[in-house]
């Protein structure tokens, strides 16, 4: 398996990847792919990878700028990140997480965020910190992992092309 930074010709790719793998997924809105779209048309996508194998793409993982109080500071959040439904359970996910908090320690991140589930994310240092909150969401399913020792506090909000609408 390769894990690289994508190119414009894996951009169809990755949005069919995104739908596919939130399909039928509880607690998606079923979005995924039209956030990740919205995010590179508006230069908000810092950094997209995916995972190949065979010349297949199998995992794409989007991280982007979030904002405290407010504030570009140097974090990011991770999201979406998708495997194959028939690739899931053999570390793909794993890997890109790990390639992509590489990544932005290279790039000087201060930090990244994420709104998922707690005992698979907190293998890769997330955690609930209790001065760093998403409006709405219970402090279990957000979690952060600090990149340097400086760590902000406030009210974290992600880019509005999270807001995006399911289409009917």
């Amino acid at each position: 398996m390769q894990i690289r930074e994508e190119t414009e010709t894996d951009i169809p790719a990755i949005h069919a990847l995104l739908a596919s793998a939130f399909e039928t997924a509880p607690h998606s809105q079923q979005t995924e792919h039209l956030i990740v779209d919205a995010l590179r048309e508006k230069g908000q996508l810092t950094l997209s990878l995916i995972a190949e194998k065979d010349d297949e793409l199998i995992g794409c993982i989007a991280f982007s700028p979030v904002k405290i109080n407010d504030v570009n500071c140097g974090w990011y959040g991770l999201g979406p990140v998708a495997v194959l439904p028939v690739r899931q359970g053999f570390g793909v996910g794993s890997e890109l997480i790990q390639s992509g908090i590489r990544h932005l320690r290279a790039d000087d991140a201060a930090g990244c965020v994420v709104l998922g589930e707690p005992t698979y994310y907190s293998r890769f240092g997330f955690a609930p910190l209790p001065d760093l909150k998403l409006d709405g969401v219970p402090d279990k399913y957000f979690m952060a992992r600090p990149l340097i020792d400086d760590v902000p506090s406030g009210i974290v909000t992600y880019d509005p092309a999270f807001n995006i609408s399911p289409k009917k």
